[in-house]
């Protein structure tokens, strides 16, 4: 397969940024990644470690003159968000990436990129594999499932690493450097459900669909729509207006990511068909007037479909509504330390339905680890009076902000003298896995950045080139510097 990145610069970053493109890597689906980063260390005689759960640490010693410096540790995930267009045939666990070149982007046709985070890899992998980089004692280290929970962070082995630095190379904007992030617990909602004979005619599937979705930490503050929730009160509205039976909803496919699309299954009195479309039309442009900035392409249609006899009785239908319509979703509260930062949120990204229990798997983040478990016991309560239970998938700490950092203070200096702007220190509203590792490890000096990233978690995600240029530029740079 002709490389398509081939004579971008650095060259040497987006050569390893195509090997990754090539390699499935799902979440949870990390053997081969990981057996390629072995692989790579051993050919350049580097010491290595592949943890039981297939993390990747690879040691590299200090260039002449920084024995003494304080050691560095380069850290990524190697696991991506797989994500694609509905109608688009692609197999993440064997195709390749569909990778292209637009002006000054790498982005895909139809799916997620991966850059989240292969491009942090791939510029690890080019500082441990040049000979003409000058840096401290260096350790790669390379976590799986990052996407789906921190799970590879969790897993770590701290006996494995060495170093005093940490620099977190998952953010998304350059010249923007993280101390801090906010920490998470994914949950299911487990609501059992019972079903009936229709006594309905008709069968109708409903889609609202086209949404921007992203990032439910990056992107949870741009009031996109969840479509999920958009389900939820539609599935009410026309509870409230017609004669309607609920077969099914669904929606979303990661418990970070904000729903992009969702379905409902109804059964109808074939005698109502006009009156039904009408209603939907009804709904729809009210809802397309609420969200014509935020997400101006959301569409919702309607189309009969085979005739289904199951559906949801009564009482489960409206304990789905109750849930769906009650439960809290999007910007919770804003932190009053850093102007504009969201300090939590909860995002219900999931909802399906498996052996006669309806599912909605939701992610819920804060800086500040009382409101997260206010908002759990929210929902836990919530679940309790519509007859669901709670099951807690997982839970990591938030990454707190120290006031004192050396290596922060000069990748500030650092920046400023290449680039001659000064770069903004902050916070994320994501989960980094730095919470965990700093746990884990205590005394480590962290920062976490990257390039200039776009629409992550979703199908239009794509990168800037020349901004991996400049942030490579600028490792390659501060690590000549830690002494």
């Amino acid at each position: 397969m002709k490389n398509l990145l081939s004579g971008l610069k650095p060259s040497e970053v987006f050569s390893y940024f195509n090997d990754l493109t090539r390699i499935p890597r799902c979440s949870g689906n990390e053997r081969q990644i990981s057996d390629y980063l072995v692989d790579f260390a051993e050919d350049k005689g580097f010491e290595v470690v592949q943890e039981p759960c297939l993390n990747v640490i690879i040691k590299k010693p200090a260039t002449p003159g920084y024995e003494s410096a304080p050691a560095v540790i380069l850290q990524s995930h190697i696991d991506m968000v797989c994500s694609k267009d509905p109608e688009l045939e692609f197999d993440f666990s064997k195709d390749p990436i569909p990778v292209a070149v637009d002006g000054d982007m790498v982005k895909t046709d139809g799916t997620t990129l991966g850059a989240d985070n292969g491009i942090g890899v791939a510029m690890t992998m080019a500082i441990l594999g040049s000979e003409e980089v000058s840096h401290p004692g260096l350790t790669g280290l390379f976590t799986v499932s990052e996407e789906t929970g921190l799970v590879g962070a969790s897993l770590l082995n701290p006996e494995s690493l060495e170093g005093d630095i940490l620099i977190n190379l998952d953010s998304e904007e350059e010249g923007v450097f993280l101390g801090a992030c906010a920490g998470g617990t994914h949950l299911d909602i487990k609501l059992p459900v019972s079903r009936t004979d229709t006594s309905f005619d008709k069968t109708y599937r409903i889609d609202v669909d086209d949404l921007l979705g992203g990032h439910s930490g990056a992107e949870i503050d741009k009031n996109r729509a969840n479509a999920i929730m958009i389900m939820g009160r539609l599935q009410e509205f026309l509870s409230e207006k017609t004669d309607l039976e609920t077969v099914s909803l669904s929606g979303g496919d990661k418990m970070n990511a904000i729903p992009s699309s969702a379905s409902v299954i109804v059964n109808i009195p074939g005698k109502i068909t006009e009156d039904f479309i009408s209603l939907i039309e009804e709904f729809s442009q009210s809802i397309k007037r609420e969200y014509r900035v935020a997400d101006p392409d959301l569409i919702i249609k309607a189309e009969p479909i085979e005739k289904t006899d199951k559906v949801l009785d009564r009482k489960s239908s409206e304990a789905l509504t109750d849930l769906l319509r009650l439960i809290p979703a999007g910007v919770q509260t804003m932190s009053e330390d850093i102007p504009g930062l969201v300090e939590s949120s909860i995002n219900p990204g999931v909802l399906s339905e498996k052996d006669g229990v309806i599912s909605l798997s939701c992610l819920i983040r804060s800086s500040v680890g009382s409101l997260r478990q206010e908002i759990l016991k929210r929902v836990e309560r919530l679940a309790a009076l519509v007859g669901a239970e709670i099951e807690v998938i997982s839970d990591y700490p938030e990454w707190e902000f120290k006031s004192d950092s050396y290596i922060r203070d000069l990748m500030a200096e650092t920046w400023k003298e290449l680039y001659g702007n000064p770069p903004k220190v902050t916070a994320i509203h994501a989960g980094l896995e730095c919470g965990i590792i700093g746990a884990k490890k205590s005394g480590l000096d962290m920062v976490s950045l990257g390039p200039d990233t776009f629409n992550v978690h979703t199908p239009r995600e794509n990168i800037s080139i020349s901004s991996v240029n400049r942030v490579y530029k600028f490792l390659v740079e501060l690590l000549s510097r830690v002494k």
